[in-house]
C-alpha cells in the first residue's frame, strides 16, 4: 500500500541562490531550513556552457520559485544570495518580478579573513 503524501503549505520560506561560474543553483526552504524544491541550470535542459549564462539561471529561478508557489503556496521569502557567477543578478531580478514578498536579500558570500598559507617559492 501507498502511502498519501500530506500537502504542507508554506507561507513564509528562504531562497537560497548559489551562483557559480559553471552553474546556478536555486533551492526554497521553509523558515527551519528543509529544503521543499531544488532546481539547478542542468534541470532545465542547459548543458554544457550554456549552464552559466543569465539567461539559464533566469529560467531556473523562475521555474523553482514558481513550482513553489503553486505547490506550497509560498508568500513572502528571504533571500539568500551566494558566489559571482553571471546569474547572481538574473536570478535577483527574476524573483522581484514573482509573486513573492521579498524581505531581505542578504549576501552570504564566503570572504576569506586571511586564507591559507601561501606555497613555498617555487625555485627551478
Amino acid at each position: 500500500m501507498k502511502q498519501k503524501q500530506i500537502q504542507k503549505i508554506i507561507e513564509k520560506g528562504r531562497i537560497y541562490i548559489t551562483a557559480t561560474f559553471n552553474n546556478t543553483l536555486v533551492t526554497v526552504t521553509d523558515q527551519n531550513g528543509n529544503p521543499i524544491v531544488v532546481g539547478s541550470c542542468g534541470m532545465y535542459g542547459f548543458s554544457g556552457t550554456r549552464k552559466s549564462t543569465p539567461y539559464a539561471a533566469t529560467t531556473t529561478t523562475e521555474a523553482t520559485v514558481k513550482k513553489a508557489i503553486e505547490k506550497y503556496g509560498l508568500k513572502s521569502a528571504d533571500v539568500f544570495i551566494k558566489g559571482v557567477g553571471p546569474g547572481r543578478e538574473a536570478a535577483l531580478r527574476v524573483i522581484r518580478t514573482l509573486d513573492v514578498d521579498v524581505e531581505k536579500i542578504i549576501d552570504i558570500t564566503p570572504i576569506p579573513h586571511n586564507g591559507v598559507r601561501p606555497p613555498k617559492v617555487r625555485r627551478v
